[in-house]
């Protein structure tokens, strides 16, 4: 199969440092989420200093420098779909990033977790593509090997309850049928979305650090799809809070000097 092809070598015919120029004093900690609704809203809170833009045939994406409790972060919106979203944070990487903690929605395959629950992804089931890329043929990733307990703690500081488990990373949302939801929840899937799998494996790859954490969203847990706050301005100011979660996580690396 393609996908077994996997090559070791960091050398591509065109890589990132050949399209990008890089930053000096980069902040040290990255903030993304997929949601414009969401990502206006947080930008909102700030008075933000263009860094840089991020350029693609779909236009230019801008990333800002924002300060939050003194510290200094950058702050971009994510592509939604894995190619775009590794592809896009190739290029970061080598402009200066070095940590992202990334905020995604995800829909649920259990019924219990609620609305808006924050979860914490421990594995990933490579249900895509590009993740194969950058990390050998399997059928799982383990996602978030540091950072976990730092975020629990933020988390139990702030009163946030939250769910550990497994997700889905799929790149074709309109093929979770019933069967393979079925087949998931029977590999220990709680959630699905788009770019877990293949954003670990890049940060992996290029041995940055990388943390995710899902706000739920709409329930496939159920005989009929029920889209909860699926939309992005739904509870909007609940995920606006979940997103400055990201931050208390920045500072806490901030403070550990990673």
């Amino acid at each position: 199969m393609l996908l077994e092809e996997f090559s070791f070598s960091r050398d591509a015919v065109i890589n990132p440092d050949m399209v990008t120029t890089p930053v000096a004093d980069f902040p040290a900690v990255t903030i993304s989420c997929f949601s414009k609704t969401l990502f206006d809203s947080a930008l909102s809170q700030f008075e933000p200093k263009l860094l840089v833009e991020l350029r693609s045939a779909v236009g230019r994406n801008p990333v800002y420098e924002v300060c939050y409790q003194g510290q200094r972060f950058a702050l971009f919106q994510s592509y939604v779909g894995e190619p775009s979203c590794v592809g896009q944070y190739e290029d970061l990487i080598a402009i200066g990033s070095r940590q992202l903690i990334l905020l995604g929605n995800c829909g649920v395959l259990d019924r219990s977790i609620e609305d808006c629950g924050i979860i914490i992804p421990t594995l990933a089931l490579r249900d895509e593509g590009t993740s194969y890329h950058y990390a050998p043929p399997s059928d799982r990733i383990a996602v978030n090997r540091k950072y976990r307990k730092e975020f629990q703690d933020v988390l139990r500081q702030f009163g946030y309850p939250f769910v550990e488990g497994t997700t889905w990373t799929t790149d074709a949302p309109y093929r979770e049928t019933r069967e393979k939801v079925a087949r998931r929840r029977a590999q220990g899937a709680i959630c699905v979305e788009m770019e877990c799998a293949g954003m670990q494996a890049l940060c992996d790859f290029r041995n940055t650090g990388f943390f995710q954490f899902f706000y739920a969203g709409d329930n496939l847990d159920h005989s009929t799809w029920q889209p909860r706050s699926f939309s992005g301005d739904v509870r909007l100011d609940d995920k606006t809070k979940i997103m400055f979660l990201a931050f208390e996580l920045g500072l806490k690396i901030m403070q550990a000097g990673e």
